[in-house]
């Protein structure tokens, strides 16, 4: 599966979890698959209104998301959840066990109906930005390249 995400969305994402330094930050990726499930393009995220964060750790809470996410149903066609974002600051973009257990739970969760998600981690330091694009399949994770 390829992936493609627009530049001024991920610097935006960047920015967003930059401006809560020394914390972690993030939330959920919106975007679509083609028809044959072979293309993703994430399009769009969708910030918490309320989250518990420190430097180790960032848990949303689901508060005003599924309205949110309504929208993208009702009125951008094949637009919906695909996955979480989430920063690693003074870091880099692995995931932790605890990243690898919340997918666990997305997966495994019924009202998700996802059976692949997308993880995308965004380690930094003040040189340095890398970006760590996952993918949930078949029980284990796999980085994309």
């Amino acid at each position: 599966m390829s992936l493609e995400a627009h530049e001024e969305l991920l610097n935006g994402l960047v920015e967003k979890g930059k401006s809560h330094y020394p914390n972690e930050f993030g939330g959920i990726l919106v975007g679509y698959y083609s028809q044959d499930n072979t293309y993703l393009h994430i399009t769009d995220t969708i910030l918490p209104k309320t989250f518990k964060a420190s430097k180790f750790s960032f848990e949303r809470s689901t508060k005003g998301i599924e309205r949110k996410l309504g929208i993208y149903y009702k009125e951008i066609p094949k637009q919906f959840y695909v996955g979480e974002w989430h920063t690693h600051p003074d870091n880099s973009p692995i995931p932790s066990l605890t990243d690898i257990s919340a997918l666990n739970a997305i997966i495994n969760n019924q009202d998700a109906c996802l059976a692949n998600p997308v993880l995308l981690i965004i380690g930094y330091s003040k040189r340095k930005v890398d970006f760590g694009f996952y993918v949930w399949f078949e029980n284990k994770l796999y980085r994309y390249e």
